[in-house]
This record gives C-alpha cells, sequence and structure tokens, in this order.
C-alpha cells in the first residue's frame, strides 16, 4: 500500500498547511504578547495615559496580527486549492 501522485500531493499539502499555521502563528503570539506586557508596564508609570497607550497597543498587535492572518491565507490556499 503506498503513497503515490495524487495522494502524496495531497498529503505534502496539509503538512505544509499544518506547518504554515503552526510557525505563522508564533510570530504574532510573541509579538502580541510582548506589546501588552509593555503596555501594561506604562500605563503603571503613567496612568493618566492610559486611553493613549491602549489605542497605540492594538494598532500595534492589529500590524502584528496581519502575519499571523497571511499564514492563515498559505494554509487555506494548500487545504482547498492544491
Amino acid at each position: 500500500m503506498a503513497i503515490e501522485g495524487a495522494e502524496l500531493v495531497r498529503a505534502a499539502a496539509l503538512m505544509g498547511a499544518g506547518l504554515s499555521m503552526g510557525l505563522g502563528a508564533i510570530g504574532p503570539g510573541v509579538g502580541e504578547g510582548f506589546a501588552a506586557g509593555k503596555a501594561c508596564e506604562a500605563i503603571g508609570r503613567n496612568p493618566k495615559e492610559a486611553g493613549l497607550l491602549t489605542r497605540t497597543m492594538l494598532v500595534g498587535q492589529a500590524v502584528s496580527e496581519s502575519t499571523g492572518i497571511y499564514s492563515l491565507v498559505v494554509a487555506l490556499l494548500l487545504i482547498f486549492v492544491v
């Protein structure tokens, strides 16, 4: 019972999709956690600027999350197109 042709391509595409999401989620997760931690530190030091700091942190996290969304798009393409 050997895996050949289309089955091999399908298996490789599914493995690639899993790796894409697995590795693609590490960066945004670490980056957003780091940004949230630093924002909490800054709010603790200067509570009057909490609104500005929170808004800036959320914009930074949205930009960071874009790389995770790109990896999701790649994974979905591998699953449904290949």
